[in-house]
């Protein structure tokens, strides 16, 4: 069977419900094109907020070095090969994949604080900074992604899937006075590596659109795959 199967990631949903500093939804495509390769997409937007804070053990009394808001949409696209021998009739998947993915964002510097070198008057070394907000924006970044995944059909035409990505950062463009620390669809960015890493849990429809015939053997009929 050849179609198109859409739908969406539950991980991102489930983890707003459970982080209130987070937000974001991930749809997700794929369309079979020959018997083992799929083209492949995902369009999501996420915004968090993040911070960075001296270690303190009472949360209620932490000084935050800054905090920060990153909002912004991205697309990835590329393709799976799926590597499952599947039985007559049947579209799970075992795969693997790449994805030439992009994003666009912002950046909302929220407040931070300054390193003061005289800690006679100021213990933790920081001295009060600034609490008005700082917009930067026309951020971009493009990055290569490595996917493994599964899916499988729970009912007629409805699969459930999951995916591990491993994604490598091509191109980072940020503000000259605040790095991009966190970017959607790529997730945190380290400063010693051009590395990330990310997952989704889908649950998509297929939409059937036709059949072909597998190319028959000598005394063999066709087959409709």
């Amino acid at each position: 069977r050849y179609g198109l199967r859409i739908g969406v990631d539950l991980s991102r949903p489930i983890r707003a419900l459970l982080d209130s500093d987070y937000s974001g939804l991930e749809f997700v495509a794929d369309y079979r094109i020959t018997k083992k390769i799929y083209l492949a997409a995902e369009f999501g937007n996420e915004e968090k907020t993040s911070f960075e804070a001296l270690e303190n053990k009472d949360d209620l009394n932490r000084v935050e070095i800054y905090n920060y808001t990153t909002s912004g949409s991205y697309l990835k696209l590329g393709i799976d090969y799926n590597t499952y021998e599947n039985w007559y009739g049947m579209t799970n998947a075992i795969s693997f994949g790449a994805r030439y993915a992009g994003s666009t964002f912002s950046q909302t510097l929220n407040n931070y604080t300054i390193f003061d070198s005289n800690r006679y008057w100021n213990p933790t070394d920081f001295a009060p900074g600034s609490d008005a907000p700082q917009e930067f924006t026309g951020l971009n970044a493009t990055w290569l992604e490595f996917v493994l995944g599964i899916k499988v059909e729970l009912f007629a035409n409805l699969y459930l899937g999951a995916s591990v990505r491993l994604a490598y950062l091509f191109t980072n463009t940020e503000a000259d006075t605040f790095p991009n620390l966190w970017i959607p669809g790529f997730n945190k960015v380290n400063d010693n590596s051009k590395f990330g890493v990310g997952y989704n849990y889908s649950l998509s429809y297929f939409i059937p659109l036709y059949r072909k015939k597998a190319k028959k053997k000598k005394n063999e009929t066709p087959v409709e795959e």
